[in-house]
């Protein structure tokens, strides 16, 4: 994981959670299970911040029923289990960091979205809504708490990344649906070093977007990653009733159209290190042509 090898980087000790800890890994594990409501009490006390980013992917599989069940589940129950283990033992915990989604604001057009604004109602916005809940738990521990509102992170190593790279380099770009709707994206490395100038800065609490301060439409993007790839860009687009019948209701995943405000962010002294879409693409892509 990037905001390990970054906090360690950094001279920080890291540990991880798992339900298999006696797996071969890099970093010091404790084990927890969620179907058993089980944490190994010695992680709480060994920790002076707690990162959550635990969640089942919402891109990997179709939304059944059960699949949208294990989505908030994953997100809410891990999150009331630390909550349950820190007000019922010793610890020093100082600091409670959340990730959340952008997608709580619905499908927003071409309005740019801050962090009062309205929320949605769709599927994504009601998983956000008590990923944040549970979340915000903490505060009443009186723990500094951060709730990040991700945005599409951008990744080699997973994420939507890979896969809209995929059709591109078989010659395949196109917009999806109308092209128009936006997205609001953050390189992994800004991301990750946002979280950590979280751990750092107490002025951090509450609700920010973790966004880069230009979002671009689906269009742009698409456009972008063709050129970051030499591929051409030269596919009409994918019509949205396609992209419905092959994802069902996952389409909003890509479909939804989400212009979100980085200026919370900004305001806190925070400097990205992408601010563009094109400077963040090529740090991926131009290495490998590179290497």
């Amino acid at each position: 994981m990037r905001l390990s090898e970054i906090l360690i980087d950094q001279g920080y000790e890291v540990a991880h959670l798992s339900r298999k800890p006696d797996k071969v890994s890099n970093y010091k594990t404790f084990r927890w299970d969620l179907k058993e409501n089980y944490i190994d009490e010695n992680a709480i006390t060994y920790a002076d911040y707690i990162v959550h980013l635990a969640g089942a992917s919402v891109a990997d599989a179709k939304w059944t029923e059960e699949r949208k069940k294990e989505i908030i589940n994953s997100r809410v129950q891990s999150a009331n289990l630390l909550y349950r283990c820190l007000n019922e033992s010793e610890h020093h915990v100082k600091g409670f960091i959340s990730a959340s989604g952008i997608n709580i604001y619905g499908d927003s057009g071409d309005h740019l979205v801050s962090e009062e604004s309205t929320v949605g109602d769709d599927f994504l916005a009601k998983v956000c809504k008590a990923w944040e809940a549970s979340a915000w738990q903490m505060h009443d521990l009186e723990l500094r708490t951060v709730i990040f509102r991700l945005g599409i992170v951008l990744s080699t190593k997973g994420g939507a990344l890979p896969q809209m790279v995929r059709p591109v380099k078989m010659m395949a770009g196109a917009p999806l649906g109308s092209g128009k709707q936006y997205m609001s994206w953050i390189h992994i490395d800004d991301a990750c070093h946002l979280i950590i100038k979280a751990i750092e800065d107490k002025q951090f609490h509450g609700v920010y977007n973790a966004v880069a301060p230009h979002p671009v439409t689906n269009r742009e993007f698409m456009k972008e990653l063709a050129e970051a790839v030499k591929k051409p860009f030269m596919f009409p687009k994918v019509p949205a009733f396609a992209i419905n019948l092959v994802m069902g209701e996952m389409s909003e995943v890509v479909l939804a159209s989400l212009r979100v405000s980085a200026n919370k962010v900004l305001q806190t002294g925070f400097t990205f290190e992408y601010n563009y879409l094109e400077e963040a693409l090529e740090s991926f892509y131009e290495k490998k042509q590179k290497d």
